[in-house]
């Protein structure tokens, strides 16, 4: 899909085939020594084994890891990303409810590609500490929690992160190998962990910004990629409490992402429920949201039915990063309340109503 171009919508019953959906469950090599990919799926857990000196080109490969943080009032994205030629680090806390930006402290670096070496998998236990400039960053993950913290002078104030999250036992997540038609050196893999509890606190001088498991979950997106200078993507993701009919509280939550890559062997498209994956088929919107339709109802449908949610949008969290349009991260990340049904590995029909979430859509070079 052209980034110019708007979707044109054809409905999942109309479809010849459904999307192949190929699990992996060993562990695997990634990548060939030449860079060629070797997988291309999805699987529970990471088992594909990253050797990031065998991604080529090397100036095309990327690295991130990238939480997010939300109660629906309030969200933070705390993030350490190496992208070859340089990279960053940031801590960010938005207003929800007033739309507005409270604090965005970020360092940038350049070159550095083989000082910050992040964690070859995202959902084991791993240990990164960086100092980038002013700014001091610490994610600590173990096996039933992991810990974020970061520092930095921001405005004349100093902004200082602390957050520890649960991670259930066995707790599952959907990693995806996703590769580019006609380019074998090209992948994109994702993990993303969603489902867990969070708590801790954004400090910006000497305001306090509170955050409770009662409320708060924190998602995890950790990618490390090879991909061409320009794609298109949407993604959209939530976790929230369910209680059943005889009063239990459940975990429940759902990744969505698409239009990246070749996606014929798997959509990163995933429910979670009490921390195991139910894989569900390709997801789309029905009306293409570009390029006045970001605050309209988002009404999304699965090619299996099992996916079918309307948000409600109350919040357009847009940004616009344009470095002499060669590098651009053009960005609609829409908030705002779920409600509809989605239906687990079993049957069970799951009846979700007000949920806090969002879904993005991205235009991006780089």
């Amino acid at each position: 899909m052209s980034k110019e171009t708007p979707r044109t919508y054809v409905p999942f019953n109309k479809w010849k085939e459904k999307s192949k959906q190929t699990e992996y469950t060993e562990k695997t090599p990634l990548l060939a020594p030449d860079g060629t990919l070797l997988v291309k799926g999805w699987a529970r857990r990471n088992v594909f084994d990253y050797n990031r000196n065998h991604s080529a080109p090397k100036y095309r490969k990327k690295e991130w890891d990238f939480y997010q943080i939300s109660n629906g009032k309030y969200m933070v994205q705390i993030s350490f990303a190496n992208i070859s030629f340089g990279g960053y680090v940031a801590a960010t806390l938005i207003d929800l409810k007033n739309g507005k930006s409270i604090a965005n402290a970020t360092s940038i670096f350049l070159g550095g590609e083989s000082k910050y070496i992040l964690p070859p998998r995202g959902d084991a236990p791993n240990y990164f500490e960086a100092k980038v400039g002013s700014a001091n960053v610490v994610f600590d993950t173990k096996e039933n929690e992991r810990t974020l913290y970061f520092k930095r002078p921001y405005r004349g104030k100093t902004v200082i992160c602390n957050f520890k999250m649960d991670i259930m036992p066995d707790l599952e997540n959907i990693t995806t190998v996703l590769p580019f038609k006609d380019m074998p050196t090209r992948y994109f893999m994702t993990t993303k962990q969603n489902c867990m509890p969070c708590e801790g606190t954004f400090v910006v001088g000497n305001k306090v910004y509170e955050f409770s498991k009662e409320d708060s979950f924190c998602a995890l997106d950790w990618g490390r990629v090879n991909t061409p200078h320009e794609m298109v993507w949407y993604w959209g993701n939530g976790s929230t409490y369910l209680t059943d009919e005889n009063g239990k509280k459940h975990i429940f939550g759902f990744e969505i992402t698409w239009a990246i890559g070749d996606e014929s062997n798997a959509t990163e498209t995933c429910l979670f429920y009490d921390g195991k994956a139910h894989k569900i088929g390709a997801v789309d919107v029905e009306v293409f949201p570009k390029p006045d339709k970001y605050m309209k109802d988002w009404k999304f449908i699965s090619e299996d039915g099992r996916f079918n949610l309307t948000m409600k949008p109350f919040y357009d969290n847009h940004s616009d990063l344009n470095i002499v349009n060669l590098a651009r991260m053009h960005t609609h990340q829409v908030h705002g309340l779920w409600s509809g049904d989605v239906t687990l590995d079993d049957g069970t029909k799951l009846e979700i109503k007000d949920m806090y979430a969002f879904c993005e859509y991205v235009e991006n070079k780089w």
